[in-house]
């Protein structure tokens, strides 16, 4: 995750509040999605950007999970998602993002 999204997600976490707050990712590859849904839960893995050492512990999602795709209006989950549904195999990605989840449930109990 590059740091000026890093900064962005930073800044709506300080003005609404991370509880607030989901991350919802497009991207096609598990290992990116597995570094993003880290970054803005437990701070970036790099030290180097501006969650370096700072957990927001906002939950992640991707958005072909069903979770996101149910509440897309139809045109445009048919314009929009479509493609990429076909193209891209989101359950390695719901698994990592799903563990990711949870984690954050069992760690506010």
């Amino acid at each position: 995750m590059n740091f000026e999204n890093q900064g962005v997600i930073k800044r709506l976490a300080d003005q609404y509040g991370p509880e607030n707050l989901a991350v919802v990712l497009g991207n096609g590859e598990t290992s990116g999605v597995e570094v993003f849904a880290e970054t803005v839960t437990e701070g970036d893995p790099s030290y180097a950007g501006p969650l370096a050492g700072v957990a927001l512990k906002i939950p992640v999602y991707h958005v072909l999970e069903p979770e996101v795709t149910e509440s897309v209006p139809e045109n445009l989950r048919q314009e929009k998602l479509e493609l990429s549904s076909l193209v891209i195999d989101v359950e390695p990605m719901r698994q990592v993002l799903q563990a990711s989840r949870e984690k954050l449930s069992t760690a506010r109990l």
